[in-house]
């Protein structure tokens, strides 16, 4: 038994009976005379009214009043639940004031001590900055989600095809029967992963689009995630994988200080090669999407391989000298950078839309 199951019970036992003997109370917790004690002054400390009684054994009584106590958080367990409650926003689950009124209550029975250490926590939760908006939901279709995967009840439900205008996903809308085995929540949205019944497989689906229809449907028998880890499985199917890797991974060299590219890595590997460079791995679901996240540093980048990145970069570099092929003159001038000039007029009349020839310039000494 923890420390702190031993704690609740022993406040339990103080409020059954007026007076409780020391001996009698280490029999009941199993623990020694001398634990007893201990603990006694660990409620203490927290601010329960526990007073020693004299006589031939000795023992604790509960002061009067105190027979409904505060709750017993310990200092770590108080600042979880400060921040967990005021960064719920974060959540969009559309639960923030009653997570605010949630805080209030539980600060109102805590011992003082902890509620001034309570009170010390104040956090503000900002949502993440996503590519797509934060979504939110119906704390009502998120208990109605959570008792059918309570209660092992097939759920049946509408699956819309848009939120707010928004193209939501790419599983088709319709009506859907589901043996539900998880909420899921992240980067600001709620799904539910479950068991499609009409498609024979698991699928993801998006909260905010799910229009539950009641009663919910019949008890089910909880199948076997594959691998048996929600979060490897969901991480995985997020990567347009069946494993929790990317389906496309490559490696190039980055003109940058490895100390300005560890910030903006996300889940990539970062070695040093020397003051001015670094080797960065990283994936994606594509080779073209792998190509164009590694342009964001703005740096010159050396391709390591494999030959598919390689050929995505090429794509994208045409791609991108097509997008400005029609102005009639465009200059890419940077500190440091090659000047590009695209004269419309070098360009053959026959091959409109295509750059015929760039023209390009060393930088300008001291550049």
């Amino acid at each position: 038994m923890t420390t702190t199951a031993r704690l609740l019970n022993l406040l339990s036992l103080l409020q059954t009976r007026r007076d409780w003997p020391g001996s009698l109370l280490a029999s009941r917790l199993n623990v020694s005379d001398r634990t007893v004690r201990r603990d006694v002054d660990r409620l203490r400390e927290l601010g329960y009214r526990i007073q020693a009684t004299k006589g031939p054994e000795g023992g604790y009584r509960l002061d009067a009043g105190t027979e409904m106590p505060p709750l017993l958080f310990d200092e770590e367990q108080t600042a979880a639940i400060a921040i967990a409650l005021q960064a719920s926003p974060s959540l969009g689950a559309g639960i923030d004031e009653a997570a605010a009124r949630a805080l209030g209550t539980i600060r109102q029975v805590m011992p003082a001590p902890l509620r001034r250490r309570l009170d010390a926590l104040e956090v503000t939760a900002v949502r993440p900055s996503t590519h797509a908006a934060p979504a939110d939901v119906s704390l009502e279709v998120v208990v109605t989600i959570a008792n059918s995967i309570r209660d092992r009840k097939t759920l049946r439900f509408d699956y819309s095809e848009r939120h707010g205008g928004e193209v939501a996903d790419s599983e088709p809308f319709g009506y859907r029967r589901t043996e539900p085995h998880h909420l899921v929540t992240s980067n600001a949205r709620w799904y539910l992963l479950g068991w499609d019944l009409d498609r024979d497989d698991w699928r993801l689906y998006r909260v905010d689009r799910i229009v539950p229809r009641v009663p919910l449907g019949p008890s089910f028998t909880l199948r076997t995630l594959p691998g048996g880890d929600v979060n490897e499985f969901v991480s995985a199917r997020f990567k347009g994988s069946d494993v929790n890797e990317w389906p496309c991974q490559g490696a190039v060299v980055l003109h940058l200080p490895a100390r300005r590219v560890v910030p903006f890595a996300e889940d990539g590997t970062v070695t040093e090669i020397d003051e001015q460079t670094c080797r960065l791995q990283a994936g994606s679901w594509s080779w073209g999407a792998l190509a164009a996240w590694y342009g964001k540093f703005d740096a010159a980048i050396d391709v390591i391989g494999p030959p598919e990145l390689a050929e995505a970069f090429a794509i994208l570099a045409d791609r991108y000298s097509l997008a400005t092929a029609l102005l009639p003159h465009h200059h890419l001038v940077g500190s440091g950078e090659r000047e590009l000039v695209l004269d419309r007029d070098l360009r053959d009349p026959g091959d409109v839309g295509t750059p015929d020839r760039f023209v390009g310039r060393q930088p300008r000494s001291g550049s």
